[in-house]
């Protein structure tokens, strides 16, 4: 059997698609019973977060297995598989135990070093344990994955490489500024009691907001939720819990808001939104200027640079004011202007003084004489240059005169009255909110954009180095233990025929005192396990280095070793395992 993942992430799909993708619990507990019930799985295990949806399991053909575990994903997702292949990863045994470990480690998380991610993976590993659908492989691999991401933080600085999700997010909404100073003396409604929810609550409330709001389905969750945090030694935080139809008003209310639900529509719209701004304010929240229709804005642009210089722009076809121009102006596409003129000089092949003269020419000037640039005057040499404009014309617009683009005037946009967080997936506040003035939104999108330029510190080599080093250990201990039932068969073997060879004995010599026979039976005993110590140590040896799978099989042909007695060996330990297995 070998351990295999299929999964997206925020590093392989957007978050457009990673949001259709999302499963909620009943979805997982679905994915992991047909996983195993498929025919190349034997152990699976679900890690589904904000933004990463993984299936890890272990199967006995590897081609078979990508396609049904890339198959479930797809219908327990609910996007389709052809749409859904092209942002699918695939990771195979030692590279599947890297890819963890780095995801475990806060290497692979949309913020570098965040150690939010490790509870997520012991919930994952408790869920498959739940469902029995976590074996020998996936127990050690999730286990080992909890032991390398806390000795990543404990032993390197790379916390200092990153935070959680949540202290980036407020980082955000605060636009650079210190969060603390942000958030003080401010308002907070926090939807959702979950983890994730919980984690922003408390972190709120050591940034010293003044008050924070809970809402929640189930009432008594957001209750527990208020009395922990009023009840925390280091904050004096103001806490209460609302039922989840008293959002609207509290959102009222609030400077700073943040969900995080399971919800799979939407908790906040754009129109409560712009009802709660408006009940704040006293003043409806607009659509904001920057997220305006372009061509209004360019349009405006152009008819305040007309009106400026009183310039005249080349009409449209039929225009009256195009009557004493030669030029067959019917083509000619009407886009707007903004082009240089000794840029257009090089797309339509003359040089930029002709041009400039036909510009002061449309521009209400009087034709010049060009018998210096193309060798012949009258009207012939006219009709070939302007001819040439106008194919120019046809692609690119009318050609201005020769100054530079009028710069686009940004409306600045009003400070924000209220902040949201949303940190769910899929997402609870409308992306329309994004457009509405007065008011931050920072989500999940925005999150993995402003990511990408978090530095990443030197504790990241050091991390990298302690998973290769674990992945390596890894890799030789479950090579190692893959040999051992054929080990512990082959002396179980050898332990039948000394037994069997000594009741031979005792039929050819019945006067055998019970001392002589023990003396015998040791002393064959002895023989045996010295006989088979060294070729047993050596091939434990070599099968945990890599390519040394082949050595069970080998020891099995070459002992003629009952292949059922392995399994039942190896079907023994793992009762073993199961029994004296420990908390995640």
């Amino acid at each position: 059997m070998s351990l295999l993942v299929v999964g997206l992430s925020h590093r392989s799909a957007p978050v457009s698609v990673l949001e259709r993708a999302s499963l909620n619990a009943g979805a997982q507990l679905k994915l992991l019973q047909d996983t195993v019930a498929a025919e190349p799985a034997a152990e699976a295990a679900v890690l589904a977060t904000c933004n990463r949806i993984e299936l890890y399991a272990d199967v006995d053909k590897f081609h078979a297995g990508v396609a049904e575990l890339s198959t479930l994903l797809a219908q327990h997702s609910g996007v389709g598989l052809e749409e859904l292949t092209p942002y699918l990863y695939v990771h195979y045994e030692d590279r599947a135990v890297h890819h963890l470990f780095s995801v475990a480690c806060g290497l692979d998380s949309m913020v570098v070093g965040e150690g939010q991610i490790l509870g997520q993976i012991k919930d994952s590993l408790a869920r498959a344990q739940d469902l029995h659908t976590a074996g020998r492989l996936l127990n050690d691999l999730f286990q080992q994955a909890l032991r390398v991401g806390k000795r990543a933080h404990s032993e390197t600085g790379i916390d200092r490489a990153g935070q959680s999700l949540v202290t980036f997010g407020l980082e955000q909404l605060s636009a650079g500024a210190d969060v603390q100073q942000w958030a003080r003396g401010k308002r907070a409604l926090v939807i959702g009691a979950g983890s994730m929810s919980s984690l922003a609550a408390a972190t709120l409330a050591r940034a010293g907001v003044a008050e924070i709001v809970v809402a929640n389905r189930t009432f008594e969750r957001a209750e527990r939720l208020a009395r922990i945090l009023s009840e925390g030694d280091d904050t004096d935080v103001l806490a209460r819990a609302v039922p989840m139809d008293s959002v609207p008003g509290e959102l009222t209310r609030a400077d700073v808001a943040v969900s995080c639900t399971g919800a799979t529509g939407l908790v906040l719209t754009a129109d409560a939104v712009v009802a709660s701004v408006q009940g704040r304010t006293g003043a409806p929240a607009l659509e904001d200027a920057a997220g305006a229709d372009t061509a209004v804005r360019e349009t405006a642009v152009r008819e305040t640079a007309v009106r400026d210089t009183g310039e005249t722009p080349l009409p449209g076809a039929g225009s009256a004011a195009d009557e004493n121009c030669p030029l067959d102006l019917s083509s000619v596409s009407s886009v707007p202007s903004g082009f240089s003129v000794m840029g257009e000089a090089a797309v339509a092949g003359m040089d930029a003084a002709t041009l400039e003269q036909h510009g002061a020419w449309a521009a209400g000037g009087t034709a010049v004489d060009r018998t210096r640039e193309t060798g012949r005057s009258g009207p012939e040499a006219d009709t070939e240059l302007i001819g040439a404009l106008a194919a120019t014309a046809t692609r690119v617009g009318r050609i201005p005169e020769r100054r530079r683009p009028e710069p686009v005037v940004e409306v600045p946009r009003p400070e924000p009255v209220l902040f949201l967080l949303d940190l769910a997936m899929p997402r609870d506040v409308d992306a329309a909110v994004h457009r509405l003035a007065g008011v931050r939104l920072v989500d999940i999108e925005s999150l993995a954009d402003a990511s990408a330029d978090v530095p990443m510190a030197a504790d990241v080599d050091m991390v990298r180095r302690i998973v290769a080093d674990e992945v390596t250990a890894f890799g030789a201990a479950q090579r190692a233990a893959h040999i051992t039932p054929t080990v512990v068969a082959l002396r179980s073997m050898a332990a039948d025929v000394v037994a069997g060879e000594i009741a031979r004995l005792e039929g050819r010599l019945p006067g055998l005192d019970d001392k002589h026979r023990a003396e015998i039976t040791q002393t064959v005993k002895r023989v045996v396990d010295k006989l088979l110590h060294a070729p047993t140590v050596r091939v434990k040896q070599l099968a945990a280095e890599p390519g040394g799978a082949g050595y069970a099989d080998a020891l099995r042909t070459l002992f003629d070793l009952d292949q059922e007695t392995v399994a039942s060996v190896s079907r023994a330990e793992n009762s073993t395992t199961e029994k004296n297995r420990g908390p995640a």
